[in-house]
């Protein structure tokens, strides 16, 4: 499931029902769910600021296209985290957002 919640909110959703609903709360798949929600709040914000810098400087898409990908890096460096049974941060935003949702 830890490796799931990476994949999309879909993944998330899915991961996260699926751990509220289990007998036994695995403390890794909490670790995992919170570092891709947090990734996937980045990607939101992210999406919103490029989306409004464009507005305002549309010869800097190529630079936001390069930016726009660093949700899917992340979420692949969290997918290999995961299936290596490691509790690492994500980089950048890992730290940021260790313990703040109570999932």
């Amino acid at each position: 499931m830890a490796i799931v919640a990476y994949i999309t909110i879909i993944g998330w959703v899915i991961s996260y029902y699926n751990y509220r609903n289990s007998p036994d709360k695995n403390p890794f798949v909490q670790y995992h769910l919170t570092q891709s929600l947090g990734v996937i709040i980045f990607s939101v914000v992210l999406s919103v600021a490029s989306g409004i810098l464009l507005g305002i400087i549309p010869s800097l898409a190529t630079l936001f296209y390069i930016i726009g990908l660093a949700p899917l890096v992340l979420m692949l460096l969290g997918i290999i985290t995961a299936s290596n049974n490691a509790e690492r941060p994500v980089p950048f935003i890992g730290k940021l957002v260790e313990g703040k949702f109570n999932l």
